[in-house]
């Protein structure tokens, strides 16, 4: 199994291209991402064809570090964008991905011999996401301003805080996706800077804190209008960078993606780089 290995804004995945997704894909996320045992990264995805289309177009399966399975990932298909870029040899490339969330837009800006690359994802409109029948007790003790749930094909929570770095984010983070089993929910604590600017922190199901997470940069951009503190351009910056999303009837993510590297997995007895 050939992989290559991207990051958007220091969210990192692994990519191949398949013509199904192996039986064993569970076992190979926690293997492959794992940086002890594996490679190292968020998540693992997996490019096949997409069911009655020709050409380029694939479905996008995307497996936690911890072996779940993911809807979407705003970051994971600025990757997989640049992956499929590198494996087609086509720059500039503007193809439609089918997702487990249903079927987005990715634009690449670049060449299959760009280290970085800028991309871009229509990821769809922004519903109300999982409810909360009370305000947790968790809520108040982070002095919590105000919050929204926001589901764009996954579930996310946006916390709106005074100081973000006062926050034991892994702990407040996996309390705060307990309230929402069985499914869980992505925790994002935001502070808004200016009015096109907001500064975020992301704990993330399936695998923790993350540099980055770009379907979390659209619900805290999304929450931030909603309130009136923002326009429709946010810079969302995050510990991994900045990413910009544009507000409208769909919510546009635009951001880099930058190639690590080329390994080949040894089915189970390692990985071999190159």
């Amino acid at each position: 199994m050939d992989l290559t290995q991207h990051h958007g804004l220091g969210n990192v995945f692994l990519i191949s291209f398949l013509d199904e997704v192996p039986t064993d894909a569970l076992i190979r996320a926690r293997f492959l991402c794992d940086p002890d045992t594996g490679i190292g990264a968020d998540g693992l995805i997996f490019g096949t064809p997409s069911t009655g289309s020709s050409g380029l177009q694939k479905k996008f399966t995307l497996f936690n570090r911890d072996g779940s399975l993911a809807e979407i990932s705003g970051n994971g298909l600025r990757c997989f964008g640049q992956a499929l870029v590198r494996a087609s040899g086509i720059p500039d490339l503007a193809i439609m991905v089918d997702t487990d969330a249903g079927r987005r837009e990715v634009i690449v800006n670049g060449g299959p011999e760009d280290s970085t690359v800028s991309a871009i994802v229509n990821m769809g409109a922004a519903n109300p996401g999982p409810q909360l029948t009370e305000v947790p007790t968790v809520l108040d003790e982070i002095e919590c301003t105000r919050f929204m749930t926001i589901d764009i094909g996954n579930p996310h929570l946006v916390v709106e805080v005074e100081d973000l770095e006062k926050i034991d984010l892994d702990l407040v983070g996996r309390r705060l996706h307990d309230l929402f089993l069985p499914d869980g929910c992505n925790v994002h604590i935001v502070t808004i800077t200016d009015s096109d600017i907001l500064q975020m922190r992301s704990w993330e199901r399936g695998v923790g804190i993350t540099k980055a997470c770009g379907t979390g940069a659209c619900s805290a951009a999304y929450a931030a209008h909603i309130w009136g503190e923002t326009g429709e351009k946010v810079q969302v910056q995050m510990s991994g960078g900045v990413a910009t999303v544009t507000i409208g009837s769909s919510l546009m993510l635009t951001g880099p993606s930058t190639y690590m590297g080329s390994f080949r997995s040894l089915d189970g007895k390692g990985f071999e780089i190159g």
